[in-house]
């Protein structure tokens, strides 16, 4: 009886090599959940710099709105979503995401782009300007002020890049013209129909 009690059959082996395997996994997860809490610990406040690093994303060296930033994404990923989801800057909207409304418009190095359609591996070292950092100092920029005051802001959908837009323009050119300033923004769709009121900040605002 002894001896029958001893011999290891090949059904024992198999069941201590599953509990191995689910403890192994058990294990595994639990270290993974830590350190990922511990990367989110880590991370830096929204808008300054990054948040989390893990299996197939790359890191991406920026500055937004005046500040460095470290961006880990996959490479698939959008400006857009990079912004909105990684870095916690909310104000660049998200609404036809396919690069027809300019809602989500942002300064690249100086130049409007719509950050739905670009990707952010491809903003790697760039000036990044969104509509958070317009204002400065706690003042709000001219164009932001003669928008209030104009009455250029309604449902404000389109306001974030529109701005953007704006301000590009009163910020090169001191008199624009109507044919200045529709260029300027006919890449952003106001389904609130302001554009009246967006011409008058945009002259108030050069000026």
């Amino acid at each position: 009886m002894a001896e029958k009690r001893g011999k290891v059959t090949r059904r024992d082996v198999l069941r201590g090599v599953g509990a191995a395997a689910v403890l192994g996994a058990v294990q595994a997860a639990s270290a993974a959940e830590k350190a990922e809490s511990g990367a989110g610990a880590a991370g830096v406040a929204a808008g300054e710099g990054i948040l989390r690093f893990g299996p197939g994303k790359v890191r991406i060296p920026v500055r937004i709105n005046g500040k460095a930033a470290l961006l880990a994404v996959e490479p698939r990923t959008t400006l857009l979503d990079a912004l909105r989801d990684h870095a916690g800057l909310t104000g660049t909207k998200r609404v036809c995401d396919r690069g027809a409304c300019g809602a989500c418009t942002v300064r690249v190095d100086g130049k409007t782009v719509n950050s739905c359609m670009m990707l952010a591996v491809d903003a790697s070292g760039a000036e990044i300007l969104t509509v958070e950092g317009l204002a400065s100092g706690g003042k709000l920029h001219p164009i932001q002020a003669a928008f209030i005051r104009h009455g250029a802001v309604q449902c404000g959908f389109c306001n974030s890049g529109m701005l953007l837009s704006c301000a590009a323009l009163v910020e090169g050119t001191r008199n624009p013209t109507d044919a200045q300033i529709r260029a300027a923004v006919s890449g952003n769709l106001c389904r609130c129909g302001t554009y009246p009121h967006v011409f008058e900040a945009c002259r108030e605002a050069a000026r």
